[in-house]
């Protein structure tokens, strides 16, 4: 076999496909895939792709990368032997993984699932999968018996590292158990295998703030780390070609409208490379598909960033405990770290796991399963509507207003009547009200999350009037109006830097709004007083007040099943959902770059985890809103032209 750094140089960025799998035993579904005119190679490939779950899963591969330019390179994938631990200790790491996420954002352990690395990448052929697989079983077999158990640990610190170190005595079982396994993979599978020889562990947390380090190490110090657990061996593969390259996980849908742009599916995952990027104009980035294995641009805010294992393939998991037959789990691995969840249960045993994933369509967004039997609680989260001053310029109030201050409609786009401001027509300056065809895409958000189905349970926004507006909109489109308050709070505010002038704006008191006719409750106390914002506040104290206020909120209608929807600004999609989630907030910079991306009507979901406190983006129940520009047109001008 060629060098793996030859290897390299003879590929670039594409990929392979959807990951569903068993134990990689081909047999039978490599015939009937021959039986039906695919070549061997591809054959090989499929069932090796998609963890050899079966031939319909295969099929489903080989049908999808037909336009894939590398279907027929020999590339072999790139394989690793972990432990994975269950049972009561994978609680515990489980239940750390996402309090740590949530405390002090990710670092670089979340990128893989909690585990104890036995080898080193090595490659195996397609053709002898199968044979790897074999020799796995046959190893865990001779271990029974002999494994150490329980297994001793201990909690090391440093200023950028925590992690369980496996203690010398056990650690040296461990490496006699993958050197027997590098014998048997050599002898039945022909592949060179190299075993761990650093100190064994299982990484907790590391490449992190150093501000982050106290918390971390509490959570940490909260492992019971004597508690049982049955250590798993589990084999997965990746594709060696995207190795070093970023992963993305697609949200949305994406039709291309250009040769050179790529078709997005949710739930697929996009390679990029950092070094491919130079041809990409703003706001576009150059990937490969998973799902298809093709190469092409795509627009970045229609992508998210996804762990690494997220793409990995599972071939196979043996328990050192049980006789019992290998598990067939699901290939593809999705959200937070791989802890075996499905259908609201632990996967702590030896058998199948339920459904991570084996249920779902080839590029389904796959999520992880919850830790808890109550309806799972959500987080809706999007932008105003259409305003006024960017549709008819900043100086629409000279259109619109009369000497004696009264509102004249002039363009079919322009509301028919707007609220009366106890300051005065000159306060919608800086506090504009939405356009009728921004009333419009309120509404037909509203439709649609109805017609999907979904019940919002309490509405909190913006004062900002076209927040009002959109959220009444929503509402109407809901069929919840009389049934659903708004509650105006001001801590949702955009980021104050933004506002033009020395004074932030003399926006409607809720009972002015409700005696206009709108939706509010003005019954309400929020949870950040107007008298509270500053001017000009620094980006930190932005989001940390976009992520005060979100959590509270929360906690306030902590009710199970609870849907909760903000209507706010462009900057609100990412300021209360990023530390949400447990990721650290981004610079100011590419904070700005993610918001200049998100349209009217931006909506983001998020689901909680559990009742663990930790949340994740998931794809919303609606379509997203898109449409094309409307330029003012005068007849007279246009028509009347010698």
């Amino acid at each position: 076999m060629a060098a793996k750094e030859d290897l390299y140089t003879k590929v670039t960025p594409r990929r392979h496909g959807q990951n569903r799998p068993n134990t990689v035993k081909h047999g039978n579904s490599l015939d009937v895939l021959l039986s039906m005119g695919f070549p061997k190679t591809r054959a090989l490939k499929s069932l090796v792709s998609t963890g050899g779950r079966n031939v319909q899963a295969a099929c489903d591969w080989l049908f999808s990368h037909v336009d894939d330019p590398f279907l027929d390179d020999p590339l072999p994938r790139e394989y690793v032997l972990y432990l994975r631990p269950s049972g009561p200790l994978l609680h515990q790491l489980t239940h750390f993984w996402q309090q740590s996420r949530v405390t002090c954002g990710k670092n670089k352990a979340h990128n893989i699932f909690p585990h104890i690395t036995l080898c080193q990448f090595f490659m195996c052929e397609d053709g002898k999968v199968e044979a790897l697989c074999e020799a796995l079983q046959a190893t865990v077999a001779q271990w029974r018996g002999r494994f150490p158990s329980p297994l001793p640990l201990e909690l090391y610190t440093s200023s950028n590292f925590i992690g369980l170190f496996v203690e010398e005595q056990g650690a040296e079982e461990l490496k006699s158990f993958a050197s027997d396994f590098a014998a048997e993979a050599a002898v039945k599978a022909d592949v060179h295998v190299e075993p761990h020889k650093k100190q064994l562990h299982v990484t907790l947390a590391y490449h992190f703030q150093t501000n982050h380090l106290p918390a971390l190490e509490k959570l940490a110090k909260g492992v019971d780390i004597s508690l049982g657990c049955d250590w798993l061996a589990v084999l997965f593969s990746r594709d060696i070609r995207f190795a070093n390259h970023e992963t993305l996980r697609v949200m949305y849908p994406y039709t291309p409208q250009n040769e050179d742009e790529l078709e997005l599916a949710p739930g697929d995952f996009i390679f990029m490379a950092p070094a491919e990027q130079g041809s990409a104009s703003e706001g576009w980035v150059y990937g490969t598909s998973l799902g298809t294995g093709t190469s092409a641009l795509l627009p970045e805010n229609y992508v998210s960033r996804a762990d690494e294992c997220d793409t990995w393939v599972f071939h196979g998991s043996h328990s050192f405990l049980s006789c019992a037959s290998p598990s067939n789990c699901s290939g593809a691995m999705s959200g937070l770290p791989f802890d075996g969840q499905a259908d609201g249960h632990l996967f702590d045993g030896h058998g199948d796991p339920g459904g991570l994933g084996v249920v779902c369509p080839p590029l389904q967004m796959l999520r992880p399963g919850g830790q808890s039997c109550l309806p799972t609680r959500s987080l809706f989260v999007c932008r105003h509507g259409e305003r006024m001053d960017v549709v008819f310029g900043k100086h629409w109030i000279t259109q619109c207003f009369d000497a004696k201050g009264r509102y004249v409609r002039s363009n079919l786009n322009m509301p028919p009547s707007l609220p009366a401001r106890s300051g005065g027509y000159r306060d919608y300056d800086k506090d504009c009200p939405i356009t009728v065809f921004g009333s419009t895409q309120a509404r037909l958000v509203g439709e649609a999350l109805l017609e999907s189905q979904a019940v919002v349970d309490f509405v909190y926004c913006s004062p900002s009037l076209r927040c009002v507006q959109t959220a009444q909109n929503i509402i109407r489109g809901l069929q919840q109006e009389g049934q659903t308050k708004i509650r105006v709070e001001p801590g949702l505010f955009e980021w104050t830097k933004w506002v033009s002038g020395t004074a932030l704006p003399a926006w409607i008191p809720p009972a002015d709004l409700a005696a206009a006719g709108l939706s509010v409750d003005t019954a309400y106390r929020p949870h950040l007083a107007m008298g509270k914002l500053g001017v000009s506040e620094s980006y930190e104290t932005y989001i940390s007040r976009s992520f005060q206020v979100t959590r509270e909120i929360l906690a306030e209608v902590k009710g199970p099943g609870n849907t909760v929807l903000f209507v706010a600004h462009a900057s609100s999609l990412e300021a209360c959902t990023r530390q949400m989630q447990g990721l650290s907030p981004q610079n100011s910079k590419d904070f700005v770059q993610v918001v200049r991306k998100i349209p009217y009507l931006g909506f983001c979901a998020c689901e909680e985890l559990g009742d663990s406190g930790a949340w994740q983006l998931v794809d919303p129940p609606i379509l997203p809103l898109t449409h094309g520009p409307n330029h003012s047109f005068n007849w007279r001008e246009t028509l009347l032209q010698d």
